[in-house]
């Protein structure tokens, strides 16, 4: 049976959470706003695709079309 992927918020937050740096670090280094970080970690808002583009980048995460067949 093959795995379910993780869906890309899922994906952001654990590559936030296991990074070992502060919000406050990732906030000077990408511009995103640490309060945006820390409600989007609690789970109680989504981030806007722009901010998800930004953490990706700077996480070195890319989305990928899965190979067909």
């Amino acid at each position: 049976m093959k795995r379910p992927k993780q869906p890309i918020t899922e994906v952001l937050k654990k590559a936030i959470a296991e990074s070992g740096k502060s919000l406050i670090g990732i906030q000077k280094e990408t511009g995103v706003n640490r309060i945006s970080l820390i409600r989007f970690m609690r789970g109680e808002t989504s981030l806007r695709l722009d901010v998800a583009d930004k953490l990706a980048a700077y996480f070195e995460l890319e989305l990928r079309a899965r190979a067909k067949g």
